[in-house]
């Protein structure tokens, strides 16, 4: 397309400018140029119009952790447009360029946080990850927890974030979806100046968990927590628990299924659980290759026929067998039990959002209920979970 450009520095006033108005905030001087390091590391496609932006795209590369294995990602942000340029397709463009470009460079997913969730599903994106906001009465902590280690409030160093990311890295990989944080991404995302960070140990000396957070006029806020142990989360509990004198209630974000309130003796707190992230499955072929199902004696062949509207090169039949160690793409004459499924609905299993036969049930999947089963068996259950922002 004669609009479309990757955009290099030359553009960074502009691609801030643009994001400044669409988002309706004003950076600084030092928060411009922290923003345009970050641009460093962005694939940004831009609409030129009349040699001017009209519209934009960026792309981070990252990586997530998917039932044992680290996918390359490709996150989509800081969607934007001049109003006089909305409403003529070119996001969708541009939409379509990142998505081509990703697949070309190794992308087996790509995530985003939609201002709408109708429009990104139009683009094979789907909600893939939910967040319990809850606002939990102080005195729930308030008990012998019988945490073995002690707590220990520290400054920002590089190896504390080396403990940090350990801790985190335990933690995420219970889950199906979370990012792989590398360094940079603990130094411009996660830990800032005014930020109190505590890690709790064992009895050895081990790091067990980690809370980051803020008080403020009577409220204690958790930014990112984590913990590798129940003996972490016990002694990170108890931690919570001697700032009663400074707050009356700690906010946090949990995942969806988290034991919190089982464990607390008043369960009856405020929880709301909301749509976080929507995701989508960028290379078929290439990510049902190097997913790990649960291997099993008892499965028969089967096939899913998939449906991507947007990007067609995912579209296809895909037989599963034991012998070929997962899916293969088929072109042969389909002749066994079959599921027809959308791009957006394999996503939705394969990221533990949603089970096969649920979707069946419901009518979001159709074919034979054999298949079904079958696919029921061989992907891991799983909870999705992503604590991060883009």
């Amino acid at each position: 397309m004669k609009h479309i450009k990757k955009l290099n520095e030359q553009y960074y006033e502009e691609i801030l400018g643009l994001s400044q108005f669409a988002f309706q905030y004003v950076l600084s001087e030092n928060q411009l140029g922290r923003k345009k390091e970050q641009l460093n590391d962005q694939t940004i496609w831009g609409w030129i119009e009349n040699d001017q932006l009209a519209a934009k795209v960026h792309v981070l590369t990252l990586r997530v952790h998917i039932c044992g294995q680290i996918m390359k990602m490709g996150g989509i942000a800081d969607v934007a447009s001049w109003p006089e340029y909305r409403r003529g397709g070119k996001i969708k463009q541009l939409l379509k360029q990142a998505l081509v470009e990703m697949r070309k460079e190794g992308h087996l997913l790509s995530y985003l946080h939609p201002f709408s969730v109708p429009f990104y599903r139009k683009y094979g994106w789907e909600l893939a990850f939910d967040k319990v906001e809850s606002v939990i009465p102080i005195q729930c902590f308030k008990k012998e927890w019988g945490g073995k280690g002690y707590a220990k409030r520290m400054s920002q160093s590089d190896q504390l974030l080396s403990v940090l990311r350990k801790v985190y890295t335990d933690y995420v990989t219970q889950f199906i979806g979370a990012l792989e944080r590398e360094l940079d991404w603990w130094n411009y995302r996660i830990v800032t100046d005014d930020d109190v960070i505590a890690v709790v140990y064992n009895v050895n000396h081990e790091a067990e968990g980690y809370i980051i957070y803020k008080v403020k006029d009577n409220k204690l806020t958790v930014k990112d927590m984590a913990y590798s142990t129940v003996n972490g989360q016990m002694l990170l509990f108890e931690f919570l628990y001697g700032h009663d004198s400074m707050a009356s209630e700690v906010v946090v974000s949990l995942p969806t299924g988290d034991a919190s309130k089982l464990l607390v003796d008043e369960p009856r707190f405020e929880q709301k659980v909301k749509p976080y992230f929507m995701a989508r499955i960028v290379d078929v072929p290439a990510f049902l290759h190097q997913f790990s199902y649960n291997r099993l004696d008892d499965i028969s062949p089967f096939t899913i026929s998939i449906e991507d509207d947007f990007l067609s090169e995912n579209t296809g039949i895909y037989r599963f067998s034991n012998e070929d160690n997962g899916f293969v793409y088929s072109t042969e004459k389909n002749t066994l039990p079959n599921i027809t499924i959308s791009i957006q609905r394999l996503t939705q299993i394969f990221l533990g959002y949603s089970r096969p036969m649920e979707l069946f049930n419901l009518d979001l999947i159709a074919g034979d209920r054999q298949a079904v089963e079958q696919l029921e068996k061989v992907v891991p259950i799983g909870r999705s979970y992503f604590p991060d922002f883009f």
